[in-house]
């Protein structure tokens, strides 16, 4: 890839990104997430360990970044139960690291693919318009 090229696609990105609502960028993160489980599922089958640990850092980082955006005060019940799955997924990235297993990616990825239709949902039905008088 020539750096024009490159520096075209860093800046469609950038512009396809600002054009998001948060709901639709927090379906990215997940695409983003399960998209990197597949790339590490893909690497461990290989034995490929610097593009295992790649993939897994790259996933770990986005749970990260949707754990962090949480809203604890106004979240309620949900914020809670969110962060405590994150904690299980970072849990279950770390025990396929370590056994160099892909069993846990595989549960993970359903638990993201399940999470993932949740909030395209959500974002789906907000860029519905509400007719006048319902």
């Amino acid at each position: 890839m020539t750096f024009a090229t490159a520096r075209g696609l860093a800046s469609y990105r950038q512009v396809e990104v600002q054009s998001r609502t948060p709901l639709e960028l927090v379906t990215m993160l997940y695409d983003g997430a399960i998209r990197f489980l597949g790339t590490a599922r893909d690497a461990m089958n290989r034995h490929d360990i610097p593009a295992r640990r790649e993939a897994l850092n790259k996933t770990l980082a986005i749970i990260a970044e949707l754990q962090n955006t949480l809203n604890m005060d106004q979240g309620g019940e949900v914020a809670v139960e969110l962060d405590r799955l994150y904690e299980y997924i970072n849990m279950r990235l770390l025990d396929a690291a370590m056994r160099n297993d892909v069993a846990p990616l595989d549960e993970v990825t359903r638990i993201l693919g399940i999470l993932r239709e949740g909030w395209a949902t959500i974002a789906a039905n907000e860029k519905v318009p509400v007719e006048a008088g319902r």
